[in-house]
């Protein structure tokens, strides 16, 4: 099963520089995305034709984007000992099919991934594909933990986290591309064996527990056990 039939289951800068000029031109959208969806017998007809319009449909991102979405994505979700890193698993191409799908995401990611560049801009006089790794997770830092509260077993409230001024459309739309990394991610065949989701198994029964047989003077007979009761997972 594929991240997208999963996915229906579980259904701006005050400057301008030449750097952030160019992470909104749009001379590369032009390329047609992916391969057609292909037909199989869990696909129903209508959604196989939409999702099919939503791939023929010109780029919604520019290189310049698409490069710093995956490096957020990586940031997210790196590659470790136990799988691959969002990259891998194509998470930047889910959230360019999701951002067709879902419109609404637009503005809010071009949005923030503006503001990334206009951040890095000022601090670095670099967007921030362009920035050191520990740029990057500097800036990342200050937007990844929003301040949150609750109360502890006394009920006194607990604070954590604090988000500085100027930095709430960072959070907000960090937020955002979390989700979305972790909703790609984890519906691709690399997050699907990283959990260790197995699917759906045969149920392996041996009968009724021993206790419970003693407590209501019961037994199984030899007959029963040998040809009814033994699972043999071979």
């Amino acid at each position: 099963m594929d991240r997208r039939k999963s996915l229906k289951l579980i259904a701006a800068g005050a400057i301008a520089t030449p750097i952030a000029i160019a992470s909104c031109k749009t001379q590369d959208k032009k390329t047609p995305q992916g391969n057609p969806a292909t037909f199989t017998i869990d696909r129903n007809p209508d959604e196989l034709k939409y999702e099919n319009e939503l791939l023929a449909k010109e780029k919604f991102f520019t290189e310049h984007e698409m490069a710093t979405i995956t490096i957020l994505a990586d940031i997210i979700i790196p590659k470790d000992d136990v799988s691959g890193s969002a990259s891998d698993a194509k998470v930047p191409d889910f959230i360019e099919f999701i951002v067709k799908d879902m419109p609404s995401h637009q503005t809010p990611m071009r949005g923030g991934l503006r503001w990334l560049d206009m951040q890095c801009l000022k601090r670095h006089e670099k967007s921030f594909k362009d920035c050191t790794h520990e740029q990057q997770i500097a800036l990342v830092d200050e937007i990844a933990y929003p301040e949150i509260s609750y109360k502890d077993e006394s009920g006194k409230e607990i604070k954590k986290g604090k988000i500085k001024p100027g930095m709430q459309q960072g959070v907000s739309f960090f937020s955002l591309m979390r989700n979305l990394t972790a909703t790609g991610f984890y519906t691709s065949e690399i997050g699907v064996k990283d959990i260790g989701y197995a699917g759906n198994v045969p149920a392996q029964w041996n009968g009724v527990p021993e206790d419970i047989l003693t407590q209501y003077d019961l037994a199984y007979t030899e007959k029963e056990l040998k040809e009814c009761v033994t699972f043999d997972s071979k």
